[in-house]
């Protein structure tokens, strides 16, 4: 039987490591993507040019349409990030990113929601996330997060974007991601809970013990059903596990 006891922090140790919980943020927790929400606030309030929301208008319509991918239309937003916060102070950014959260923090889903606060006991909290880390962070320390990995956007002397992203292998990886945490934090896979939507969770959701596909899209759904992972979805007021 394993030795188990608490940590100063709160969650179990399993033979002196921290058991690990894993999340996945926008789609997942969120019920939108952070990125897009923070890029919408800054071309709203004019810290960015109205044509970087032009520049994924036609991607967003044809998801909105069904005719066309969120790939697609998030691969755009990503693209003009870059482009339009190039030269945008990092202070300014974080300004706008409080406004977001504050407006947001309640946008989240109910299974996921009460899953953290469920293994916040018990489990090292860390997320994983394609969306900014000037964003991420602080809308996942409103949810005791432990850990938080974001995309890092370079910033100059000045606190200035660049336009250009550091640790590109971690953000592009998650796998690379969770197995740096894992030594970095001193975390166990035992008894490890990972949740994710799509297809780039698959990385680390392979490594946990209980992988879980919520409201996954097409290329995740496939692959869990064939691996047996717990599929959960939620839709409007309910909550369902498929078999």
């Amino acid at each position: 039987m394993k030795k188990e006891f608490k940590s100063r922090s709160g969650a179990q140790k399993v033979r002196g490591k921290e058991k690990v919980a894993v999340f996945d943020i926008d789609g997942t927790v969120f019920r939108s993507s952070l990125l897009i929400e923070l890029m919408e606030a800054l071309v709203l309030e004019k810290i960015v040019p109205k044509r970087a929301g032009a520049s994924w208008g036609v991607e967003y319509q044809a998801w909105l349409e069904r005719r066309g991918t969120y790939r697609a239309y998030i691969d755009k937003v990503i693209l003009a990030s870059y482009r339009h916060l190039r030269g945008v102070s990092q202070f300014k950014v974080w300004e706008i990113a409080k406004k977001v959260i504050a407006f947001h923090k309640s946008r989240v889903y109910r299974f996921t929601r009460d899953l953290v606060r469920e293994l916040k006991p018990t489990h090292y909290l860390l997320a994983i996330s394609g969306s900014p880390y000037d964003v991420v962070q602080p809308f996942c320390r409103e949810f005791g997060f432990d850990k938080v990995y974001g995309t890092i956007y370079e910033v100059d002397g000045r606190s200035r974007f660049t336009g250009r992203i550091l640790y590109e292998e971690f953000v592009r990886d998650k796998r690379k991601t969770l197995e740096r945490a894992l030594i970095k934090e001193e975390l166990t896979l035992a008894g490890s809970v990972g949740v994710g939507d799509t297809e780039t969770d698959i990385p680390f959701l392979k490594m946990v013990e209980r992988p879980i596909a919520f409201n996954p899209n097409e290329k995740l759904y496939r692959y869990a059903k064939r691996r047996g992972w717990e599929i959960v979805v939620e839709r409007k007021d309910v909550v369902y596990t498929i078999k």
